[in-house]
């Protein structure tokens, strides 16, 4: 017998996309995402000082211009996502307030009060990954928790240190390049700006699963979340310039509202991206990673170091892990 996995087919594909769209209704994706895109904008101000905190540290060692060169990045790039409205009334404020006091508040207790209250939107995007690949058994909602926090301050650690060299790397590289091939930088900002926040899907999804899959099979999904916020973006942005020229606004709650919506159209990517690798799953199995081969191996030899990671990894007496872990095994077909 063949152990080689079926080719795919217009008839998995149907069954794929059936299938996903069943699963994202099943787990409430409405409700998901606007839970996400609720903690998305109540983390904005935490996480803005956290990172701006940071930097105002790091910044500097690099050259004076350096801090006030990386918020003219970042409100720059915000101008390439957002409307102008919510980037001149939201963003850019709070950005240069969090800027111009942020220095002092990183050695105080409100500082490690942020990185909890900033954390609060990787955790419900973690939540609603691992509960579209119905892993959520898996992983104790405590500890989740506090995973959720870790991977903030590992992405802020990352920003801090590689904002920098992202402001002055297209600079440098472009006073020793021809004019041509500094004019295909300059244009290629938008595609490594796409391929960037499809990596770091594709990285969300392999660090939050309990049980991560190969990281080849996130790919389809990651292009999928990218291409539904990009698409969502550019459409909300041309109707809230289009309702804006016909004088039928929210008044003062319209900017708010607009990045809310943002903020949802986020999560809604995010999740949907999620349930179309758990369809993928189910339809093709993949086989377990290097990474639970290892871990396999090392609990093999050493019972005592199993039982102490399952007793911190799962919850207490929880019935659905229970059913799992005892069911008989189910033969493939």
């Amino acid at each position: 017998m063949s152990d080689q996995v079926a080719k795919p087919s217009r008839h998995h594909v149907w069954r794929i996309t059936l299938r996903a769209l069943s699963k994202s209704w099943d787990d409430s994706i409405f409700s998901e995402s606007a839970q996400a895109g609720f903690w998305s904008a109540l983390s904005l101000p935490p996480l803005l000082l956290g990172m701006l905190g940071t930097m105002t540290y790091v910044a500097p060692l690099f050259g004076p211009d350096m801090l006030p060169n990386i918020l003219r990045q970042l409100i720059s790039t915000a101008h390439s996502v957002f409307s102008p409205s919510v980037v001149n009334e939201i963003i850019e404020p709070t950005v240069r307030d969090i800027a111009n006091n942020a220095r002092g508040e990183v050695v105080s207790l409100g500082f490690i009060i942020s990185l909890w209250a900033g954390s609060s939107a990787i955790s419900a995007f973690v939540d609603s990954v691992v509960e579209a690949h119905d892993q959520t058994p898996l992983r104790h909602p405590v500890r989740q928790r506090f995973f959720a926090l870790f991977l903030y301050v590992v992405m802020l650690v990352v920003v801090v240190v590689s904002a920098p060299l992202v402001v002055v790397g297209p600079h440098k590289v472009e006073e020793h390049i021809p004019l041509g091939l500094s004019n295909v930088l300059r244009y290629g900002y938008y595609p490594a700006l796409i391929i960037g926040l499809t990596l770091g899907v594709m990285i969300l999804y392999r660090v939050a699963l309990p049980e991560p899959l190969p990281s080849h099979r996130l790919i389809l999904g990651a292009m999928l979340a990218t291409a539904v916020f990009v698409t969502a973006t550019l459409g909300l942005r041309f109707y809230l310039t289009w309702i804006t020229s016909t004088g039928y606004t929210y008044g003062a709650l319209s900017t708010p509202i607009a990045f809310l919506l943002f903020a949802f159209f986020g999560g809604f990517a995010i999740m949907l991206g999620a349930e179309l690798n758990a369809a993928v799953q189910e339809e093709f199995p993949a086989p377990t990673t290097h990474a639970h081969r290892v871990r396999t191996w090392l609990f093999s030899r050493s019972p005592a170091l199993k039982r102490t990671v399952e007793t911190l990894a799962s919850p207490i007496a929880n019935p659905a892990t229970q059913q799992r872990d005892t069911a008989p095994a189910k033969p493939p077909g």
